[in-house]
């Protein structure tokens, strides 16, 4: 349901050549990055259905799980197991997380043809979450995607910690911009920006994004993703929308956090991002009511409702 089913009146902005994109493609990360932090083991007929569900919903970028070992994350020991159950539906990408070789040869042997691995742009968190310093994390990542782009293979780079670290505090511009570059150029076709803790503002936004680009970044080259820790989500994300970036990263019904720091609160919720992008016009391809329904459905079987704003209200 839209605001045109609500009798709300239709939006009046328009996509800006010059600033707002005409369309956004949406990274749902509700079924990896949603549902990694949840305690309770979630079936792998569940994570299946969710992930149908979000298709038919119309997403067409679906991060689907992550190979990394069963010990440190393991709401995602089924990864191979999930891959091969999935509905590989017409058009529909599902992108999985490869923390190393390892990873990658699992990959590999799944099939997967599109992954992400997930760098650190502050020395702490490189530490307790990749067991590397800032610099070192590099020589990990290296072959992983020498091997494949070799292979074929779309490589996305995450970069945690981009606007603040919960031990170290605010993190540089300049850090985050020269980490995020050594990921491009190894060979990354995006980078995408996390504001991990949620600690972002628009001003913060604004500032790396013009920091990216004068280092020669292109905004076509930038996703952004926002937790909403502080309730910043999206007024970060239409910061980063008016700078022209048009890959915005989300999950439904506002699942998420992160098992490696305990202050990250949910992603920005995907039908939330939606409401908003109608009202500005943006094109997305993704039908809101069918979404919201699976967002439902999902908290129904996880047994809390959902944080999703959006999700109250159309659901209520």
């Amino acid at each position: 349901m839209g605001p045109r089913e609500l009798g709300l009146p239709m939006p009046v902005a328009s996509p800006d050549p010059a600033g707002l994109p005409a369309e956004v493609t949406i990274w749902e990360v509700g079924a990896r990055d949603g549902l990694q932090n949840e305690k309770e083991t979630v079936p792998l007929d569940v994570k299946l259905e969710f992930l149908r569900r979000l298709a038919d919903a119309g997403l067409a970028v679906l991060e689907a799980t992550s190979f990394v070992h069963p010990k440190w994350v393991p709401q995602l020991a089924d990864a191979a197991e999930l891959i091969d159950g999935l509905d590989q539906a017409p058009g529909v990408r599902f992108p999985v997380l490869v923390p190393n070789e390892r990873g990658l040869d699992r990959a590999l042997d799944a099939k997967v043809r599109d992954i992400a691995i997930f760098a650190a742009a502050s020395e702490t968190f490189a530490q307790r979450n990749l067991n590397s310093g800032l610099g070192e994390q590099f020589a990990m990542f290296e072959p992983v995607v020498g091997r494949a782009v070799g292979e074929g293979i779309a490589v996305r780079g995450y970069l945690s910690m981009c606007f603040g670290d919960p031990w170290e505090g605010p993190v540089p511009v300049e850090q985050v911009v020269a980490t995020g570059k050594r990921l491009l150029e190894m060979g990354c076709h995006q980078l995408s920006l996390g504001d991990t803790i949620g600690v972002a503002t628009p001003g913060h936004v604004e500032a790396l994004l013009r920091a990216f680009v004068a280092a020669g970044v292109g905004v076509d080259e930038i996703a952004v993703h926002f937790h909403d820790t502080y309730g910043q989500a999206l007024a970060n994300t239409a910061t980063a929308l008016r700078r022209g970036v048009s890959t915005v990263d989300s999950s439904a019904g506002g699942l998420g956090g992160c098992p490696y720091a305990k202050s990250a609160t949910g992603n920005l919720a995907t039908e939330d991002l939606i409401w908003m992008l109608d009202g500005l016009g943006i094109q997305h391809g993704v039908d809101l009511g069918k979404l919201v329904d699976t967002s439902v459905w999902m908290a129904e079987r996880l047994g809390r409702p959902s944080p999703s704003r959006v999700v109250k209200a159309l659901s209520s």
